[in-house]
């Protein structure tokens, strides 16, 4: 397995492919990519074909454009009769916990998830007969089968601790019809991406409490609601007056960017329409202040340079928060529900 497959979002492969090649030469590993517009999904080729050592050494957590990555090799000309055999002759002997048939998210691809679904169980079945497969064992290898059309593949392994833990790279999460909007899911999906169900236990306990800045109507407050978080809601347009009833909301019509809290709070969450570099300077300064202890963060991206407009973002982020001497993690994402947009969590450390 000498490449290394990436999934994104269609029509950000080229950010996605400058990304990894500048996190593998990181790692003192150089290559080339192959990203064509709209594919969803980048291939990273290691010129000393190091694919499986990067996928251990490269932390996927790290990635922003990245949905999915495993190492992979590509099958050509499967005949319609057999697929299933060329597949595993091209793999190998190899014990995985779990087989995923999966396509890139594409509308073209769409088409194929038939024959995902179709080839699924006779290849769990065969990797079972063959004693490949320990589904017992969520700690191996996972098995990707990524099909770009009917007789061509990749196939590979990822590392479940170093991967997404979704099929195809995406959280099946259901729009709650009691948000007052689907931004809520982003919300939702930042959650569960940047913290373990352990940490969000611990830190978004009830009570605790929040500011949303941007707030209307309030699909951000809706999911901090959820979980029992005292909110102070920030717009000047009107919220989901729902939201007023569950009695742990108070909204000020002020801006968002001349808003102080009165003492410092848990959380602030951002999804404010605005130029990303004065968001990244306006969430800098609610840490530096002490204003609050984490946040979550949109930044709507231009439409060229949109990676550099990330590592400029976090460029502001990190001068701000050193001139303060402030430890702190920061990591971003673009997220599934995200559009033309990148999603940050930052959170200052003890």
């Amino acid at each position: 397995m000498h490449s290394l497959i990436l999934y994104c979002r269609a029509g950000f492969e080229g950010e996605c492919a400058a990304e990894i090649q500048e996190q593998a030469a990181a790692l003192g590993v150089t290559g080339y990519c192959r990203a064509a517009t709209g594919s969803a999904y980048v291939e990273f080729n290691p010129y000393e074909g190091q694919a499986a050592d990067l996928l251990q050494r490269l932390p996927f957590s790290g990635l922003i454009f990245a949905r999915q990555m495993f190492a992979a090799q590509r099958v050509d000309d499967l005949p319609l009769t057999d697929r299933i055999g060329p597949l595993l002759a091209a793999l190998g002997p190899v014990t995985v916990g779990e087989v995923w048939v999966e396509t890139a998210d594409t509308n073209e691809a769409k088409e194929l998830q038939v024959l995902c679904r179709k080839l699924a169980t006779p290849l769990t079945a065969e990797l079972q007969r063959r004693g490949w497969l320990h589904a017992a064992d969520r700690t191996l290898p996972r098995l990707h089968v990524l099909f770009l059309d009917s007789s061509t593949a990749w196939i590979g392994l990822s590392d479940p601790a170093n991967s997404a833990p979704w099929y195809m790279g995406i959280p099946r999460l259901k729009f709650p019809a009691a948000a007052p909007s689907r931004s809520t899911l982003k919300l939702e999906e930042a959650l569960l991406t940047f913290l373990t169900a352990a940490e969000r236990e611990q830190r978004l306990q009830p009570a605790m409490r929040a500011v949303d800045l941007g707030a209307a109507p309030g699909g951000w407050t809706w999911q901090l609601v959820q979980r029992h978080l005292r909110v102070v809601a920030v717009d000047n347009g009107p919220l989901d007056a729902r939201l007023m009833d569950s009695g742990l909301v108070e909204h000020r019509r002020e801006d968002g960017f001349r808003y102080r809290p009165a003492r410092a709070v848990d959380w602030m969450v951002c999804d404010m329409v605005e130029q990303p570099a004065r968001i990244a300077r306006l969430v800098a300064d609610w840490l530096a202040q002490g204003w609050c202890r984490e946040c979550i963060f949109n930044l709507k991206l231009p439409m060229k340079k949109r990676y550099q407009e990330v590592q400029h973002c976090a460029a502001l982020i990190e001068a701000r928060l050193s001139a303060a001497g402030l430890r702190y993690s920061l990591r971003f994402r673009q997220l599934y529900h995200d559009r033309e947009e990148v999603t940050g969590y930052l959170r200052a450390l003890s």
